[in-house]
């Protein structure tokens, strides 16, 4: 099935939210993905695996590791060595449960 013709304007609008989220999440280092996923379902991850499909979908050759630095705004690697911490046993077992 076929996206039905959108507005410009509704993609531009479109695109800025999700910019704003991908802001956001950059910047709030101290939320780690457990928790992310824990509360809302989805996480950094999830975020640059929709982006990295969404390119697929287009003809557009993307890898996860090209479409997690979008996301992250620097390689995963570099992102988990400086910002992710251990989860805690209570964070752990949430995510065991729900997923």
């Amino acid at each position: 099935m076929t996206e039905p013709t959108r507005e410009p304007t509704e993609i531009e609008l479109e695109a800025a939210a999700y910019r704003a989220l991908r802001d956001h999440l950059r910047a709030r280092t101290d939320v780690q993905n457990i928790d992310l996923m824990n509360l809302a379902g989805f996480c950094r991850n999830c975020l640059s695996r929709w982006y990295q499909e969404a390119a697929n979908a287009r003809g557009l050759a993307m890898e996860k590791d090209e479409a997690r630095e979008i996301v992250y705004g620097m390689p995963y690697d570099e992102w988990r060595a400086r910002f992710q911490t251990e989860a805690s046993p209570e964070a752990k077992a949430a995510f065991s449960e729900n997923h």
